[in-house]
């Protein structure tokens, strides 16, 4: 049956931060697919497990992102196992955030994994990306990239930046037939929402009711579907776009579900 991702099948992919909860949930996207999967993170208890568990055609290898020979040894790895490299998603971030009162050495760690280290993924997988004649890169933003949000600088800042950096990304590659775009989630169902809540699904949609016009957080799989579609061949002529999916966060106003004119004349 025709499910739109025909073409995607035999194709490899590397997904950084892929043993997350929301990583997880591309890798199975991918390998569901029929793409295999290099998944590249730190987590290398969670990520053998997501290995082990889809099979053959996922892989994991444990890469500090911020580390260029970690970077380079992946890429390799994956093209020599999974016959190139066609996908990469830029998933992997830190969540390193203390405001104003953050520190110039906390402000060059974030940046350099959820900015610098982006670069340095495409950079590797350039070479194979020009072999295949092409491909696809998925850069993770938020919807902090576009809102103040108190007490947060940076994590929000990166993520702005990681918006702009995919439009340069686009625009420099386009020539070689590689497209690139970026995902912003809104709240979506993650471990430390789990852990905050100690597992309450139900106070988290509670939460996160009153700034997403659906009412609730996302699931990591809804998060993968937009993923899956940007790599696929329906997306031929989608690049240097960031797609939001976020249950109608980033098109809410401070308005949000109320209506305000009639406040005026009670």
């Amino acid at each position: 049956m025709f499910n739109g991702f025909e073409d995607l099948q035999g194709k490899s992919a590397i997904v950084t931060g892929g043993a997350t909860l929301i990583g997880a949930a591309v890798v199975r996207a991918l390998h569901q697919a029929g793409v295999k999967v290099m998944v590249a993170d730190i987590d290398a208890a969670g990520g053998q497990a997501l290995a082990d568990a889809l099979g053959e055609g996922v892989r994991f290898r444990a890469t500090d992102i911020t580390d260029d020979a970690q970077v380079g040894a992946c890429v390799a790895e994956a093209a020599a196992q999974h016959g190139g490299v066609h996908i990469l998603v830029n998933l992997a971030c830190s969540y390193l955030d203390n405001g104003i009162e953050s520190p110039r050495a906390d402000w060059l760690a974030a940046l350099d994994v959820n900015l610098v280290s982006a670069v340095a993924m495409l950079q590797a997988v350039r070479p194979h990306f020009r072999e295949a004649g092409g491909g696809a890169v998925v850069n993770f933003t938020s919807i902090s990239s576009g809102v103040a949000q108190t007490g947060r600088w940076l994590y929000p800042v990166s993520k702005a930046a990681m918006v702009q950096l995919t439009r340069s990304m686009a625009m420099d590659l386009a020539g070689e037939g590689v497209r690139v775009n970026s995902v912003s989630p809104g709240w979506t169902w993650s471990a430390i929402m789990n852990q905050l809540t100690e597992g309450d699904r139900a106070k988290t949609d509670r939460v996160a009711a009153p700034f997403h016009m659906l009412r609730r957080v996302g699931d990591p799989q809804e998060v993968a579907n937009v993923v899956l579609f940007l790599c696929s061949g329906l997306a031929s002529f989608v690049t240097g776009a960031d797609y939001a999916c976020d249950g109608g966060y980033s098109a809410m106003g401070p308005e949000s579900h109320e209506p305000a004119i009639p406040k005026l004349m009670a």
